[in-house]
């Protein structure tokens, strides 16, 4: 019997690509491999239920952090797992990783405490490989290199909370992202949305954080059929909703990984970020929308950034809604 211990205690999307992870050795391992979860506080909701995950293991990272850390190395001690695989690359993790008592243990090497895993792994971004692929290579040893993709679980309740929308056709916006040169501008989002059509419901989702921008949208689209739902569903009834929209209009952020965790329609929208990055979304309907121009700027990192360091935001604004439309439409 395999006993896994995964540890991603990144962000929402980190934490989506990783349960590639659990599809992989379940398929693998059937029955014989349980696998348990390490994430950070107020991302557990994603993994709520899931059928494949045998305890789910919460570091409350904003509150005594380090108290919690060693009390929840403590509890690891005791489960005698076979193996720890470590999918992030800061040292806190690696901390778990090495003292959780595991007789094999594996990340990635540029994680600080990479050198006293006994399996090391190279992570490379830019070379044509997706996410779920550079963190299949954790796990080859044991399965093959073939990744699984990922997947979440909404729960019945989670369908049925979100079944009002369903009545008639939707499509789904998120148009918030944490990182300005990530999200595509409110303008854009107004200007897409006018241009649905009118007998299709828009659903602007997102945190509560972002209700704001949602309710900047929906008071200044014409559309006739606009509802600002950020803030008002759990992450698997974002999920669940989602899965069954026509359409589902997303930043390269966290919603784009949720649309491929139920595999559903996506239109990614890169901004600042580039797809080479390997971190497109998976479903079987996906369309990823970017910038025409070939700026020298572009991109001005790995991750988002809080304003555009040329202060033109070129890699947003020249994108056209109805080069969006148009491809979009084409596949619904």
């Amino acid at each position: 019997m395999q006993r896994l211990l995964i540890i991603q205690t990144a962000f929402i999307g980190d934490v989506i690509l990783a349960t590639a992870l659990i599809e992989k050795m379940k398929l693998y391992y059937q029955n014989n491999v349980e696998i348990d979860f390490l994430l950070r506080k107020g991302n557990e909701s994603l993994l709520q239920g899931h059928p494949h995950i045998r305890h789910l293991w919460i570091w409350d990272k904003q509150k005594n952090k380090y108290g919690n850390m060693w009390r929840l190395i403590g509890q690891l001690r005791q489960q005698a797992y076979t193996h720890v695989v470590n999918v992030q690359r800061f040292a806190a993790s690696g901390i778990f990783t090495v003292l959780a008592g595991a007789k094999q243990t594996v990340g990635f090497d540029k994680n600080p405490l990479s050198c006293f895993f006994t399996r090391r792994v190279v992570h490379t971004i830019g070379n044509g490989q997706h996410e779920i692929e550079r963190n299949q290579l954790l796990i080859s040893h044991l399965t093959d290199n073939l990744p699984a993709l990922p997947r979440l679980y909404p729960l019945p309740k989670h369908y049925e909370q979100v079944a009002v929308f369903k009545r008639k056709p939707y499509v789904c916006l998120a148009p918030a992202s944490v990182w300005f040169t990530k999200q595509f501008p409110a303008e854009k989002w107004i200007e897409l949305v006018d241009k649905l059509p009118p007998a299709w419901q828009v659903l602007l989702m997102g945190g509560k954080e972002d209700s704001n921008l949602c309710e900047y949208i929906r008071q200044h689209a014409r559309h006739p059929q606009v509802q600002n739902i950020a803030g008002k569903l759990s992450l698997l009834a974002a999920a669940a909703l989602m899965q069954h929209a026509h359409m589902n209009y997303v930043n390269d952020s966290a919603p784009m990984h949720l649309a491929s965790a139920v595999n559903a329609p996506v239109c990614a929208i890169f901004c600042s970020t580039v797809p080479a990055f390997g971190y497109t979304p998976l479903s079987e309907k996906k369309i990823v929308i970017e910038t025409p121009e070939k700026l020298s700027c572009r991109p001005c990192g790995l991750h988002g950034k809080s304003r555009c360091p040329k202060g033109h935001f070129q890699c947003a604004t020249s994108i056209s809604t109805d080069v969006i439309i148009a491809q979009t439409l084409d596949v619904i």
